[in-house]
C-alpha cells in the first residue's frame, strides 16, 4: 500500500486526481448558474499545477511560473470578491 501511494504521488497522479475533481465540481457549479466560480477555481488549479511539477521533477523555474500565474488569479478574485461584498452593504 505505501509502495502504491509512494507512486501515485511521484508521478503526479495524485494531483491529476485532485485537478479531475476540482473540473467536475467547476462543471457543477456552472450547470446551477454559479458562472462566476472559474475565478475562485482557477488560483488553487493553478497552485496544484505547481506541485505537480514539483513532484515530477520538473526545473525550478516550471513550478515558479505556475505559482506566479496563481498570484494575479487570486488577486484578481479577491477584488472581485471584496467589490461584490462592499457592493452588498
Amino acid at each position: 500500500m505505501t509502495e502504491t501511494l509512494g507512486a501515485l504521488f511521484a508521478s503526479g497522479r495524485a494531483v491529476d486526481i485532485v485537478l479531475g475533481v476540482l473540473a467536475v465540481e467547476a462543471v457543477w457549479l456552472i450547470a446551477r448558474r454559479r458562472a462566476d466560480v472559474l475565478p475562485a477555481l482557477l488560483p488553487g488549479a493553478l497552485i496544484l499545477l505547481a506541485v505537480r511539477s514539483a513532484l515530477t521533477g520538473a526545473e525550478w523555474w516550471v513550478v515558479a511560473g505556475w505559482l506566479a500565474l496563481s498570484l494575479p488569479a487570486h488577486l484578481y478574485d479577491l477584488r472581485r470578491r471584496l467589490t461584490a461584498s462592499s457592493a452588498r452593504r
